[in-house]
């Protein structure tokens, strides 16, 4: 499918930092739009429905999917999220970036839909850096941190499958890099091509 907006997939173990480094891409991007996900878990903190999660029970989840208005879904630390195909749909076909937060299950599965779509893995320093971060985090009992590093284990190996890799090391150089590859995406000739082709076209460019 041939959109003119650009779509970018960030993807990362739990708590690596994904979601703090879109949401300061998205402070420093007037022209990126994030698309909300469907999840049944609970909410966190400050969280609120519509804002970061369209907060939903399972029965009504498993409608959704079995009436195919997810473009991907997937079960993830035991709680099921998806991505709603008619929001992202609209906003590429509009002209707008979006941005998706997902498991890096989901990401592979938007790659095969939207195999212009640009895939971007978010990694820790390590191992004990991640397990620090969760902790100081406080959202989640022990035993379901330990379930979430064991995962980390299976997610980080499948940065190899996305197209860029950030090392969320120091926070404000993950964002220059976060910020570097969705500019650098804008510029390439097909993505210039999509979203101004009355330009190409005047310059008997295709």
């Amino acid at each position: 499918m041939e959109y003119p907006g650009n779509l970018f997939v960030v993807a990362a173990p739990s708590g690596a930092g994904k979601s703090s480094l879109v949401k300061s891409l998205l402070e420093l991007d007037s022209h990126l739009v994030v698309s909300i996900s469907h999840t049944t878990r609970q909410p966190r903190g400050q969280e609120r429905d519509g804002r970061e999660y369209h907060f939903i029970d399972e029965a009504a989840f498993r409608a959704m999917a079995a009436a195919g208005e997810f473009f991907e879904w997937a079960e993830v630390h035991g709680n099921l999220y998806g991505t709603s195909r008619k929001e992202v749909q609209s906003r590429v076909a509009s002209g707008q970036d979006v941005v998706l937060e997902i498991d890096w299950q989901g990401a592979l599965q938007i790659k095969q839909l939207f195999p212009n779509a640009v895939l971007i893995f978010i990694l820790p320093p390590s191992y004990e850096e991640l397990a620090q971060r969760l902790n100081r985090r406080g959202e989640d009992k022990p035993e379901v941190i330990s379930q979430r590093l064991v995962n980390a284990r299976l997610e980080v190996a499948q940065a190899k499958h996305f197209d860029f890799v950030i090392i969320n090391a120091l926070f404000e150089t993950a964002v220059f890099d976060l910020k570097t590859v969705v500019h650098s995406q804008r510029l390439k000739y097909l993505a210039q091509l999509r979203s101004k082709p009355a330009v190409f076209k005047a310059l008997d460019l295709s």
